[in-house]
């Protein structure tokens, strides 16, 4: 569901670019016949699928900052495809993440601290991660039926709280049912315990979803799209390594250096997202820097 806000200005986009009319906009026809539209639907399963099976055989301090690449990836698509324009700032933005990404995967740990159902139900009652989920799950309620109904159409970051602090169950959930899904599929004797877990997982990934979307929409009809994006992104991007780290213990055989390392690849990836999110609608560009410094001189 787009606000209409956005709808408003994506339609000024399109009429002054009609090339882009028959991408963006539907009028008269139903989308479900459009082979661009379907092109993109399975593009994103398959992206989703990989994402998740990433979740599966990679350290989530890795997977999640990785998934801004769609970001710079997306933007540079849509400036051969779409012709949409990328400013001097976006490209910077694109390469700063890009650049950040390498930095992530030279430094990122290097083996699975969790490999099996048995070692996840271990982690799962560990007391620190129970407490952990206690305070968010009140903080949680506290935001969703007394600040949400309040505070969230003025203030960005009640809404993106909200979305972000439910990361901390979408994706340990998505990692977990992967996990469980590897004794169910070989069959183990743990198989009927894994299959248990699997489906409380799957609950829990599917209302924290569902809530999320449901937030995610009130934000957009409240605020720029853009903005909210590079925020979300930082700030959900965050909690979910603070989960992952309690429950999975991932930073347990990262070195000083390494960490540091991936302190500074995560800040040089949202410092990118930011600058090509945040400053898409400026229109300068580097000849007209020029032009005007030629003028003063």
């Amino acid at each position: 569901m787009l606000t209409s806000h956005y709808q408003d200005r994506e339609t000024t986009k399109c009429a002054q670019r009609p090339d882009l009319k028959h991408i963006r906009a539907f009028q008269g026809t139903s989308y479900l016949t459009d082979i661009v539209w379907w092109a993109g639907t399975i593009a994103m399963a398959v992206g989703q699928i990989g994402n998740f099976l990433a979740y599966t055989a990679v350290p989530t301090v890795l997977v999640t900052p990785l998934g801004a690449l769609g970001v710079p990836f997306g933007s540079i698509l849509a400036s051969y495809l779409l012709k949409e324009k990328l400013n001097i700032l976006g490209k910077l933005g694109c390469l700063l993440s890009c650049a950040g990404s390498v930095v992530l995967i030279i430094h990122s740990p290097k083996s699975e601290s969790v490999t099996s159902q048995a070692e996840l139900e271990e982690k799962l009652t560990n007391p620190v991660f129970v407490g952990y989920l206690c305070i968010v799950l009140l903080m949680l309620l506290l935001l969703i039926f007394w600040i949400a109904p309040a505070h969230g159409p003025t203030n960005i970051m009640v809404y993106i709280s909200i979305c972000s602090l439910l990361g901390s169950f979408t994706v340990p959930s998505t990692k977990g049912i992967g996990l469980a899904a590897q004794d169910i599929l070989h069959n183990n004797p743990s198989s009927q315990r894994a299959l248990c877990l699997c489906l409380v997982l799957l609950a829990v990934l599917g209302c924290s979803i569902i809530v999320q979307f449901r937030y995610i929409n009130k934000a957009l009809e409240c605020f720029d799209s853009s903005v909210f994006g590079a925020i979300y992104y930082v700030v959900f991007t965050t909690l979910v390594l603070l989960a992952s780290a309690i429950l999975f213990r991932e930073w347990s055989n990262v070195g000083l250096v390494d960490f540091l390392g991936m302190a500074c690849g995560f800040t040089t990836v949202s410092v990118g997202i930011v600058l090509i999110q945040v400053f898409k609608e400026f229109n300068f560009n580097l000849g007209e820097m020029n032009k005007s410094n030629m003028k003063t001189d």
